[in-house]
């Protein structure tokens, strides 16, 4: 995680934007209020642009093709998809992430694949979680341990198209917790003994320190 930009200043998106700072990443954030900016506190040491989010010329300024991960949390459900919509897309931000109010629109965010947190509280925490998680594969957070889904990639590992669950979770301290098939044939709850393939959907409970390292097995 390098460069983020952050959609909305309202009290999450300055809290968030402020927690990557702290944490050592470089942070932009729109919005299309300049007095949102106060929010941000003196001691913030990213930089800021007023203006739309999901406005090309905005996202440029913002330096957008140089950007890891776009967070959008204004207050506006149709501006946070558009913002991810116009990310993704058009300028291929590697993950994009975007605040959800209304859960009746949850479906409609799963099948266009976006990444999103819903909820009404301790939502810039959530959001700071997937960031440093990275990926697209954060699910959720249990004291020091990280809930991801991701895509098995063993293409780092020499001539390795599948991996015994053992193995996987011995030498990484990880636990398998289900997986199906990369071709969406089977899906199933594993054993110590399951061999898993190149291309299979995980979930697995990692610990937050061991993320970097257990990343080589994530496709994006």
């Amino acid at each position: 995680m390098s460069n983020v930009i952050v959609v909305g200043c309202g009290r999450v998106g300055s809290q968030l934007a402020s927690m990557l700072s702290d944490n050592g990443a470089n942070v932009c954030v729109i919005d299309r209020n300049a007095d949102a900016f106060v929010n941000l506190g003196r001691n913030f040491n990213g930089t800021t642009i007023q203006g739309v989010g999901f406005d090309e010329t905005t996202l440029i300024r913002a330096n957008v093709q140089e950007c890891d991960v776009l967070a959008a949390v204004t207050q506006y459900d149709n501006a946070n998809l558009m913002c991810a919509e116009v990310a993704s897309r058009l300028f291929d931000v590697p993950h994009v992430i975007a605040r959800l109010y209304n859960p009746d629109h949850e479906r409609a965010y799963m099948q266009l694949g976006i990444d999103y947190v819903c909820g009404t509280s301790l939502v810039a925490e959530d959001m700071f979680s997937k960031v440093i998680a990275g990926h697209g594969a954060h699910i959720d957070t249990f004291g020091e341990f990280e809930v991801l889904r991701f895509s098995l990639n063993l293409s780092q590992q020499e001539n390795k198209r599948s991996i015994r669950v053992s193995e996987l979770e011995h030498e990484h301290d990880v636990r398998i917790i289900a997986f199906e098939r990369g071709d969406g044939s089977a899906s199933s709850i594993p054993s110590s003994d399951s061999f898993l393939y190149h291309g299979d959907s995980v979930l697995a409970c990692v610990r937050h320190e061991l993320i970097d390292e257990f990343s080589q097995y994530m496709q994006d």
